[in-house]
């Protein structure tokens, strides 16, 4: 009697167990689309998350390479040549699907085949932040949500892609952090400083110089249309021309609406040398206008010696001098410009003018970062 009623128990629980895993499945390509994985690592992640449902019997990817003609279905996407991959493996359903990079989001779509009625039984499309370390688990998400099974609450908002508020993934959001680089034109004393000869405290280079520098910048106000922004500037002036002129900037930036305009302004600092001096008229014994004699050199010469200074009209100021002593230099900078938008490359273009005591500089700065997604929830 206690061996019929094993076997019965046992009898019981193979049935059980054979309805459990009754439906056989096939994971066709899944193509995708603007992301790193490729087709092959889908289908194989895909094939992972039905064995974790445990409703299937999924055949794996060695049963279903022993297919005589299986390299031709890897282009296989449609319903109907989908039907016929399904019933070459002889299972009563196929998934299917694609995925897709967009921007900054992964769209997961899929869909199921019943084989037997040659009809799509079920389908289920999500939107997810771009974080493709994190397909496996989006496509899980779509799988179990095809299939009626509650997901994780807590999983799937740290994945989906949030469409609410613009200025989570678009205006405010923008960053305009890296590299710049441009070219300006010195105007009034700086062009003075820059043609003037080396041997009386110049640059000796061409007024029209490089700039190479790098943004740093921070959202403070953020809204669908606006941004207000703290950024800072590192740049070096005329490394092209052989000269190391640094400079740091303060800027207070506004970004308006989606086609990222933009205005800034705020405070440069920057080393350099002066020395008191003055600069000849011309048509005198201090030779051609432009000459620039400093205190010092005035002091030493024959000039000197008999004040003809001040016979003149000669004043004694304060100027730009390569050969002088070592000060602070401050500058105010206007800038204006808008940022270009390709998928998730930005490229900003500014015209902007930094201006000093009777002079500055003009120009124009392009730069180019990449909009990072969110930080994995790992």
């Amino acid at each position: 009697m206690k061996t019929i009623k094993t076997n019965l128990f046992f009898a019981l629980l193979l049935l059980l167990t054979g309805n459990c895993f009754a439906s056989s499945i096939g994971v066709g390509p899944i193509k995708t689309f603007g992301i790193f994985a490729e087709t092959e690592t889908a289908s194989t992640i895909a094939r992972l998350e039905l064995v974790k449902l445990g409703k299937y019997q999924v055949l794996d990817r060695f049963d279903m390479r022993e297919l005589e003609d299986y390299d031709t279905f890897q282009s296989c996407f449609g319903k109907t040549c989908l039907i016929e991959y399904g019933k070459k493996l002889n299972v009563d359903y196929i998934l299917s699907g694609n995925i897709d990079g967009l921007g900054n989001k992964i769209v997961v779509t899929l869909k199921l085949i019943d084989i037997k009625s040659e009809t799509i039984i079920k389908s289920h499309s999500s939107e997810f932040n771009n974080q493709e370390v994190e397909l496996q688990r989006m496509i899980g998400i779509v799988i179990q949500e095809m299939h009626d099974i509650d997901v994780d609450p807590l999983l799937k908002k740290q994945l989906m892609f949030n469409n609410e508020n613009i200025t989570s993934n678009n205006v405010g959001r923008v960053s305009n952090r890296g590299p710049r680089m441009g070219l300006a034109y010195m105007t009034g004393t700086l062009n003075e400083l820059a043609v003037r000869p080396e041997s009386q405290g110049g640059l000796e280079i061409s007024p029209l110089v490089s700039n190479l520098g790098y943004q740093f910048e921070a959202v403070y106000v953020g809204t669908d249309k606006f941004s207000a922004l703290f950024e800072g500037l590192i740049n070096f002036t005329g490394l092209e021309q052989g000269k190391f002129l640094p400079s740091f900037a303060i800027l207070n930036g506004f970004r308006f609406g989606k086609q990222g305009w933009e205005f800034a302004f705020g405070p440069s600092f920057g080393l350099t040398k002066t020395s008191v001096g003055f600069f000849a008229k011309g048509g005198d014994q201090f030779g051609d206008e432009g000459t620039y004699w400093t205190e010092d050199e005035y002091n030493a010469s024959a000039f000197g010696e008999n004040d003809l200074w001040t016979e003149y009209e000669y004043d004694f100021t304060r100027n730009l001098d390569t050969r002088g002593r070592l000060d602070i230099n401050t500058r105010w900078i206007w800038a204006v410009g808008r940022t270009f938008q390709s998928g998730a490359l930005n490229v900003p273009v500014n015209i902007f003018y930094s201006s000093q005591k009777n002079g500055g500089m003009a120009g124009v700065s392009v730069g180019f970062n990449i909009t990072r997604s969110k930080k994995s929830i790992n």
